[in-house]
């Protein structure tokens, strides 16, 4: 099935535009605790798992983008 078919589903579950819900795929827009909220209901996922999956990418990155800075003067 098309992804635009889902994306209208999600937007109507979740009681937002497609255009918003589009906006906000593409970080163009940031959506309030509700309408995550409403997304992650009308997607059949718990908002807490949600969440944990983006704070643990948010760490690896982190991690990865992190410089260790050794000092020659001895």
């Amino acid at each position: 099935f098309p992804v635009t078919i889902i994306m209208r589903d999600v937007a109507r579950d979740a009681r937002v535009s497609l255009g918003y819900l589009s906006e906000v795929e593409r970080g163009q827009k940031e959506a309030s605790s509700e309408l995550l909220a409403a997304i992650c209901t009308a997607l059949n996922i718990q908002l807490s798992t949600l969440l944990s999956d983006v704070t643990s990418q948010i760490a690896k990155q982190e991690k990865t983008s992190l410089t260790v800075i050794t000092s020659d003067a001895a």
